[in-house]
């Protein structure tokens, strides 16, 4: 077989795999479907946190500014969804990649009024936090994402120093990072995109890099 038949060959191979293994996600997507769909029916302050269903491994949270909503992950799959309220016109929350510097149980604003900031979370030292505070239908804070306090005290928490919060809009991220799904977009350690089904598999085999198979996750360059 000469070069170009063979790779001819393996093409077609990779994409039959491709397509088998999109077949056996749609054959389960039913059983997910009621779960995913919960992401549109939380009404402002609602929240889910389901941490057995991944009880340890590394953690990461992103923030959707266009949803209005926290997804947080560990050991890449989605144990907390929950409505926040980020940033208002005039005091935007920033979009990227951030780590928890700080943590403080009971913490004062020391920018607005002494504002309390519950299971404050810093982001940035100059004022960008997660923490507990009134969460109504659009964003409202002054920069900081704000979270229903019960959400607040359980992520509070289960998280560590240095955990990655990628926050993202529409300018900044992808779809797949701005509307997640149960599987974390993200890296946990470096917040990068990751490039999964098979967007991500025809990407890598255009790209002449390992194909794998269309359920393969690899972190985007």
């Amino acid at each position: 077989m000469d070069t170009t038949s063979h790779r001819t060959h393996r093409l077609r191979r990779h994409v039959a795999r491709g397509f088998a293994t999109t077949a056996l996600a749609l054959a389960v997507s039913p059983f997910l479907g009621a779960d995913a769909l919960a992401t549109d029916t939380l009404a402002p302050g609602e929240y889910r946190w389901h941490p057995a269903a991944a009880p340890s491994g590394p953690m990461v949270a992103v923030v959707s500014i266009p949803e209005q909503r926290i997804h947080v992950y560990r050991n890449g799959l989605r144990i907390g969804l929950s409505t926040v309220s980020t940033g208002k016109p005039g005091h935007e929350t920033p979009t990227g990649t951030f780590t928890i510097l700080q943590k403080k149980r009971m913490h004062r604003s020391n920018l607005y009024d002494d504002a309390p900031m519950p299971f404050m979370q810093r982001l940035t030292w100059d004022g960008i936090a997660l923490h507990a505070g009134r969460v109504p239908a659009e964003p409202a804070s002054h920069g900081c994402v704000r979270l229903p306090r019960a959400f607040a005290e359980q992520l509070f928490e289960a998280t560590d120093k240095g955990m990655t919060v990628v926050i993202a809009d529409y300018a900044s991220h992808d779809a797949a990072v701005v509307t997640p799904e149960e599987r974390a977009p993200v890296d946990p350690y470096s917040g990068a995109p990751v490039r999964r089904g098979l967007r991500g598999f025809f990407d890598r085999v255009f790209a002449g890099e390992p194909a794998g198979d269309a359920g393969q996750t690899l972190q985007a360059p």
